[in-house]
């Protein structure tokens, strides 16, 4: 096997902050001694949450057995993910802002799955995946990530079952959506839909998207995380996964 230097696109704070959380749980579990010091284990989860690579090439690259490698990660995904904001959490911090309103927007994590997984297929995209609900500040940070479905699941269904409707409307706060959210209730607005809309209608979408196209971006920046972009593990650990990004994510944009 090659080896070569390589550049991870992230800043010392939060590979800091990665490596402050690693310790901690080490001291608390007594666990003192391991292949790796807390920092190398942190820098470890950060190559494999950016780049996307294998278990295999990153435990070479580190000096550790592949199952090692698999453990460490998955370990410090789990912490990650308790420090992800809840959805009450996100709604009080965009209030607190003073935000005008948050954005909506489902997005397809790609999971790599056989053709009789009919669960996890989405019509729309004509690619298995699941269904991540994402909530978004105006200028498109992220704010909340809701836990997984399979991608069958419709964008509405997914905002009743993690309750973001009763939330938004519980928080007086209103959220912009696409069209996927039509019939969600006055805190969610959407755009006009069919065809032959009066001008009026029509000058309605044009400022509604030019509002919530920033937000949307949330979603794009969440895939720079590169394992965001096909899932090579089970389903149901999406949810973890993205929960843990989000955390660095927030971190890493101070």
């Amino acid at each position: 096997m090659l080896f070569y230097r390589a550049a991870l696109p992230l800043s010392h704070r939060t590979l800091t902050y990665l490596t402050g959380v690693i310790r901690r749980h080490r001291a608390a579990i007594g666990s003192p001694w391991r292949r790796l010091s807390p920092g190398k284990q942190a820098l470890l989860v950060l190559v494999y949450l950016r780049k996307g690579e294998t278990f295999a090439e990153i435990a070479a690259g580190f000096g550790i057995g592949t199952a090692t490698a698999w453990r460490y990660i998955h370990e410090t995904i789990a912490l990650l993910a308790k420090h992800s904001p809840t959805l009450a959490q996100a709604l009080r911090t965009a209030k607190c802002a003073g935000h005008a309103f948050v954005v909506l927007d489902g997005t397809l994590i790609a999971i790599d799955r056989v053709a009789a997984d009919r669960p996890y297929y989405s019509g729309k995209h004509k690619h298995h995946g699941m269904n991540i609900q994402v909530l978004a500040a105006p200028d498109g940070t992220p704010l909340w990530t809701s836990g997984s479905l399979p991608e069958s699941v419709h964008d509405l269904k997914a905002a009743h079952i993690w309750g973001i409707i009763r939330r938004l409307e519980a928080t007086e706060l209103i959220a912009l959506a696409d069209k996927a959210y039509v019939g969600a209730g006055h805190h969610m607005l959407v755009p006009y839909k069919d065809k032959g809309k009066p001008q009026s209608q029509k000058t309605a979408n044009s400022a509604h998207a030019k509002l919530r196209g920033p937000g949307e971006r949330a979603n794009a920046v969440l895939k720079t995380w590169r394992i965001l972009r096909k899932l090579r593990c089970c389903p149901l650990r999406a949810s973890q996964l993205v929960k843990a990004i989000l955390v660095l994510q927030l971190r890493e944009a101070g």
